[in-house]
């Protein structure tokens, strides 16, 4: 089993990048778990045709702790199965917290002996890599971390504070960083701006996403790209991302 966390800053695209991974591993034969640790719950929503699965913490709220495993794993497009982590209520609590629960819920009801996923994708949000925004990269979690980010000042400036998080975790036996993907915006400069992240952060560039219409009209049908049009250019694009993801993972 690899275990794999996703981090970006929010509204990079990090969830349609995950999903279309999950989405084209699956193609390829794989048993693919997708955990959404983001309060907006929206991970999983093109992996499940735009319909929003009710959440652990709304579970916990709903039932306490007698949940199973069916009522927290909902099986999406191409037999990915689907989690979301989900926030408090508004105004109460921590999302931070929250990821935590959520995640060791999950441990608690055996969710990888009784699933047995060949590949686990955590997708996070990575404004902030504090608390349980940073459990995905704890010890027993994932294996390697990746980072979504493209060549916009802000984007990158979390994807530095992602690696200082890692760097800063390494004599803890936690996740190590994997690499970057680069999800462009066509910002001036910007595969120049991506190298010299990876320079500085001693990170790959495991994939480079073109900036494309055909995302958004995946995104508009609630669908993965890989689904919604499986022989484009950019479905191309994020299987071969796939692939470069878990080769990194696995050296």
């Amino acid at each position: 089993m690899l275990k794999i966390a996703v981090y970006g800053k929010g509204g990079i695209g990090k969830s349609t990048t995950v999903s279309n991974m999950s989405r084209a591993l699956a193609s390829q034969g794989y048993k693919v778990l997708q955990i959404g640790c983001d309060p907006k719950a929206d991970s999983t929503a093109n992996l499940t045709g735009g319909k929003r699965i009710e959440t652990i913490l709304d579970l916990i709220r709903r039932k306490n702790q007698d949940i199973s495993l069916d009522e927290m794993i909902t099986t999406g497009d191409g037999g990915v199965l689907c989690v979301e982590a989900g926030g408090p209520t508004p105004g109460l609590g921590c999302a931070g917290r929250g990821i935590i629960n959520a995640l060791e819920l999950l441990e608690e009801k055996k969710a990888y002996e009784v699933y047995k996923p060949d590949v686990v994708f955590y997708d996070v949000l990575g404004d902030v890599v504090c608390g349980g925004f940073s459990m995905p990269m704890r010890d027993g979690y994932a294996d390697k971390v990746f980072v979504v980010t493209s060549g916009e000042a802000m984007a990158i400036y979390a994807a530095m504070n992602i690696a200082l998080a890692i760097e800063n975790f390494k004599d803890r036996g936690y996740a190590t960083l994997g690499g970057i993907i680069l999800n462009r915006r066509n910002v001036p400069e910007e595969d120049a701006k991506i190298l010299k992240l990876s320079e500085d952060t001693g990170a790959p560039v495991v994939g480079k996403l073109t900036f494309s219409q055909t995302v958004r009209e995946a995104e508009a049908l609630h669908k993965t790209v890989i689904e919604a049009f499986p022989e484009s250019d950019m479905a191309k694009e994020y299987i071969e991302l796939s692939k470069a993801v878990l080769e990194h993972t696995k050296k």
